[in-house]
């Protein structure tokens, strides 16, 4: 592997742009390095310099996904790739976030395995399609989407046009070494607050202490996710599970606590939808606990809603996709299942067949040291290329409707 490839090249400069979701943090701003903006412009001004038409769609203040439409002579179907601008805060990493060092044939940086190998890897297959324009190849929509990381607004402000667009395959970027995934978790995420009375800590009986009665909410929500583990769940994914992620309450210690609130992550499988999943805890917890408790809790909607992916893609394209990643990287991919949710959620649901598919490892994502191989990210080029000029016209879907009627701006 060449260290000056073109890949590599392409990759340290996405690298060294910071794009860091702020996953909720207040007071954060584009100057420190977060949100998606910089990158969103660089990429926008990539395609353009390389004749490749593009269009914003706003999701959020300064947040915007971008779309790119490459459609070569007799185009015989359309394919969608979607890849996220954001990556994870780069807070305690042990190399450089943004220096896109380069060593032993691995580039390290934040997002450089999730996804950034991946956005690279699609912006030159999809630079080199427009640019040889093969007769019957896929017509493809790059879709450059943000907040992947947390709440996934930009996959479901996605989802809202990519029904209507004549998609009959959507490969969705992450770090999976090749393997095909079909099917993953959802998640849905949501804050519960237990109410008290405040009071003088030397008399905490003309209290009523918010910190003991979320401790009995805590001890209730760890016996469901107790029975939902050890419940069926589902063939590939296995159970739904639930976890308390974090916990806050109280202003000081002597004073009686008149709030605590804790943030709940249930993951979902198909079959379920995040809606059900949550007042499927309120029941529980409505089942579990003394009545004055129960009444005591706010229960807040939630800020992350993401669908599970189920299997909605047909044997003979799973078969070509393995022929080609086996020609290109010598190992032949799995199908199956991944615990995580990804863009493919949403799409999934508006009716997109979605496969997840891209180069590195889901173990070195978001981690102190990340990395990527760059002979993956090299092998994607000619995969994701690949693919486009290989995948059936038994994927058209219809034309769909031409770019500028998506309700998307420049």
């Amino acid at each position: 592997m060449i260290v000056g490839s073109e890949s590599t090249r392409l990759l340290a400069e996405l690298v060294a742009i910071p794009s860091q979701n702020p996953m909720g943090r207040l007071g954060v701003d584009a100057g420190a390095g977060y949100y998606e903006g910089r990158l969103t412009a660089y990429l926008e001004n990539w395609l353009n310099a390389r004749g490749i038409r593009t269009e914003r769609q706003p999701v959020g203040a300064g947040r915007d996904n971008l779309l790119a439409w490459v459609e070569p002579p007799g185009a015989r179907c359309r394919v969608l790739f979607d890849v996220h601008q954001d990556t994870v805060p780069a807070d305690g990493m042990s190399v450089e976030p943004f220096g896109a060092q380069v060593e032993a044939g691995r580039l390290y940086g934040r997002g450089a395995c999730d996804v950034k190998g991946s956005l690279a890897a699609m912006l030159l297959a999809v630079e080199r399609l427009a640019r040889e324009r093969p007769q019957g190849a896929a017509a493809v929509v790059l879709a450059c989407t943000v907040d992947e990381e947390y709440t996934h607004t930009g996959s479901s402000r996605l989802a809202e046009v990519a029904g209507g667009m004549g998609i009959g395959l959507a490969v969705v970027a992450e770090p999976t070494r090749f393997d095909v995934i079909t099917r993953h978790k959802g998640a849905v995420r949501w804050g519960i607050t237990a109410t008290g009375r405040a009071c003088h800590s030397s008399t905490p009986r003309l209290g009523d202490n918010a910190i003991y009665r979320m401790a009995r909410v805590v001890s209730a929500l760890e016996a469901y996710a107790g029975e939902l583990e050890s419940g069926p769940g589902d063939p590939v994914l296995g159970p739904p599970t639930l976890s308390v992620g974090r916990i806050e309450g109280g202003v000081a210690a002597n004073v009686v606590p008149d709030g605590c609130r804790v943030e709940i992550d249930r993951r979902v499988v198909p079959g379920e939808t995040p809606e059900s999943a949550q007042e499927e805890v309120t029941r529980w917890l409505r089942s579990a606990l003394d009545p004055a408790d129960f009444e005591a809790l706010r229960i807040e909607r939630p800020w992350v809603q993401m669908p599970a992916l189920r299997e909605g893609v047909g044997p003979e394209v799973l078969a070509l996709i393995g022929e080609v990643v086996e020609a290109k990287t010598g190992r032949r991919p799995a199908v199956g299942g991944v615990p995580f949710g990804t863009d493919a959620g949403p799409l999934g649901q508006a009716g997109v067949p979605c496969v997840v598919l891209g180069p590195g490892d889901i173990a070195q994502a978001h981690t102190r040291d990340e990395w990527v191989d760059l002979g993956e990210v090299e092998a994607a080029v000619e995969v994701y290329y690949e693919l486009v000029l290989r995948l059936p016209e038994s994927l058209a879907s219809g034309a769909g409707p031409a770019a500028s009627t998506l309700g998307v701006t420049r």
